[in-house]
């Protein structure tokens, strides 16, 4: 039997937008980037669920006990994303923000958490307030392009993208949404060209040379697409995911490209 939609876009393109709306986001679009504010590191995305889920039950009482601990609120918010509760991390991170208007960091998270939860437009707002065009921020101008993706403006996405890779080159989370912005704008070559630049850095993420392979596979080259995914995928699955494309593609369906929505991107963030 072939795979489900929701089973592709989990396992072969899974978490495939590792960006910024997730330097957290959803557990998925993650990154190994760690964001501080002064003493405030927050957890690198690449955890387990269960390390995720301990976080909730460690940093919860420790919320309610103190809301107004910027680190603890951070933590927090940060594991609820992870564990797929955007909804109460936008309520804590929301507050937090009217407490610490001019923290980048509460305002980057609270980004990401709206861009979670679908309220894009509120989380560009917020994503303005985050950075400044004199100390732009490479993470949320990519969280910005993720965005930018979710509603369809992908030459704005790219824009913000590229403004990003001016500020750190070949980054590959950046390179990663762009090249899927280039897919989701119908530009296959430039998306398989920037993907192999993605995946050509060190060490290789799995995420973006899956998103390789669903490109390659977009392209009708599905041998090679199939190849690419065994780096990552057991055989059977990778032969799988390239047989459900084959016949999406043969039934003129669309094709499922992974939700950025974090947890982010690049990311991060």
């Amino acid at each position: 039997m072939c795979p489900t939609r929701s089973r592709v876009a989990r396992l072969f393109a899974s978490a495939a937008i590792v960006a910024a709306i997730a330097a957290a986001t959803a557990g998925c679009q993650t990154t190994q980037t760690t964001a501080s504010t002064g003493s405030l590191t927050l957890a690198p995305t690449d955890r387990s669920d269960a390390d995720w889920h301990h976080d909730v039950l460690v940093y919860g009482p420790q919320y309610r006990a103190d809301p107004s601990n910027v680190e603890v609120a951070l933590r927090y918010a940060q594991a609820l994303r992870a564990t797929g509760q955007s909804a109460q991390a936008v309520a804590i991170l929301e507050e937090l923000s009217m407490q610490n208007p001019n923290n980048k960091i509460v305002l980057g998270e609270y980004g990401r958490a709206l861009a979670d939860t679908g309220q894009y437009d509120q989380a560009l707002t917020v994503f303005d307030r985050a950075h400044t065009q004199e100390q732009p921020d490479w993470r949320i101008l990519s969280a910005q392009g993720a965005v930018l993706d979710q509603m369809g403006r992908h030459e704005a996405a790219q824009r913000h993208y590229l403004t990003a890779l001016k500020i750190v080159p070949n980054e590959p989370s950046v390179l990663s949404n762009l090249g899927l912005s280039y897919a989701l704008s119908k530009d296959l070559k430039d998306a398989e060209a920037t993907l192999r630049l993605a995946v050509a850095q060190k060490p290789a993420d799995p995420r973006v040379r899956q998103n390789l392979a669903l490109v390659v596979g977009l392209e009708g080259r599905f041998a090679e697409a199939e190849q690419i995914a065994r780096a990552d995928l057991p055989p059977d699955q990778a032969a799988a995911n390239v047989a459900y494309l084959r016949q999406m593609l043969a039934h003129k369906k669309d094709v499922p490209v992974a939700n950025r929505t974090p947890h982010s991107a690049a990311g991060s963030s």
